[in-house]
């Protein structure tokens, strides 16, 4: 079976749950931002929970199906249309060879996942199907889909009618509340600026992607004077390259936070405030651009539990959807 990509929508990739072990060759994990809903959308069209799908950021795509499946849409609020007739998302629905599936316009959130019965099947590239757009690598051709591609899709079982329920999803308030630890570096910033920064409240900026989401409106940081190591740079902001974890927090010069997310690159000579928890990691790759935010401190221990909750949140709605 294949599926032809008509109009590919925004920025629209082939994703599955990651390319774990190879960070420390520079080549990031990748897979879906939002893992709650590329896992949740597969297990609803009888996928494995690690099938590729796609991930549509803002604006959805039109496919043209060549035989029957089942679809489902997760994530963000981007409201699937078949033939024109809408849909319901967090929930799969039968679709038959010549259907063409189309979106409205996004209702909420910033990046949708479809997950087609069977799985899109492109190669297998150390290890994963996920796109990684920056080093041209997995997917389909290692970029984003564009109009006239045929993406090749796996036999599945076409399993249809199961859904998630509201109760069953992850709330998004706002403003965004971000859980971050902070980090070995934050002796470089004053008290009281360490202070402002968790008080403010920050807003999104346009630059927010897959690499890293880019927040504005805090006031800048107050680093505590020093003269800066060999090979740091004048920038009080510079430090001799380390490893950037995920989730890490830069501030450039102090102004402007970066939280790097997926496809961020694997070290630099940022200094790093902290790190959001893996457990809010995938509420940020729902956030739209002038969307208010705030961080907020959090201790190891209470980075662990929020990390047991999303697991226990996330099983819950397995169980469900497979039930």
């Amino acid at each position: 079976m294949a599926v032809n990509v008509i109009s590919p929508g925004l920025a629209t990739t082939v994703q599955d749950l990651g390319r774990p072990g190879y960070y420390h060759l520079g080549i990031p994990e990748g897979g879906g931002m939002d893992r709650f809903a590329t896992v949740i959308a597969n297990l609803l069209v009888g996928n494995d929970a690690n099938a590729a799908l796609l991930e549509a950021t803002f604006m959805g795509p039109e496919l043209e199906f060549t035989k029957d499946a089942s679809v489902a849409v997760t994530g963000g609020e981007l409201p699937p249309k078949l033939n024109g007739e809408e849909r319901p998302t967090w929930e799969s629905f039968p679709v038959k060879a010549g259907d063409r599936l189309t979106f409205g316009f996004l209702k909420g959130g910033a990046r949708a996942y479809i997950a087609i019965s069977g799985g899109i099947d492109v190669p297998v590239v150390l290890g994963s199907r996920t796109t990684y757009v920056l080093g041209a690598l997995g997917g389909f051709e290692g970029r984003a889909i564009k109009a006239g591609d045929v993406l090749p899709v796996g036999e599945g079982p076409n399993t249809t009618g199961r859904s998630l329920p509201a109760n069953l999803r992850r709330e998004r308030p706002i403003p965004a509340e971000l859980r971050m630890l902070p980090g070995i570096y934050w002796h470089r910033i004053t008290d009281a600026a360490g202070e402002r920064f968790f008080a403010d409240t920050w807003k999104v900026a346009p630059e927010a992607d897959r690499i890293g989401y880019r927040f504005k409106g805090g006031a800048p940081l107050e680093f505590v004077p020093r003269e800066q190591p060999f090979g740091a740079g004048s920038d009080p902001s510079n430090i001799v390259d380390a490893c950037y974890p995920y989730g890490s927090v830069q501030v450039p010069s102090g102004t402007e936070p970066i939280v790097l997310h997926r496809d961020a690159v694997s070290g630099g000579g940022y200094m790093m405030l902290g790190v959001v928890i893996s457990a809010d990691m995938d509420l940020i790759a729902q956030l739209q651009p002038h969307t208010p935010a705030r961080f907020q401190p959090v201790t190891m221990d209470q980075a662990l539990a929020a990390r047991a909750d999303a697991k226990t949140a996330l099983g819950r709605a397995r169980d469900h959807v497979a039930g």
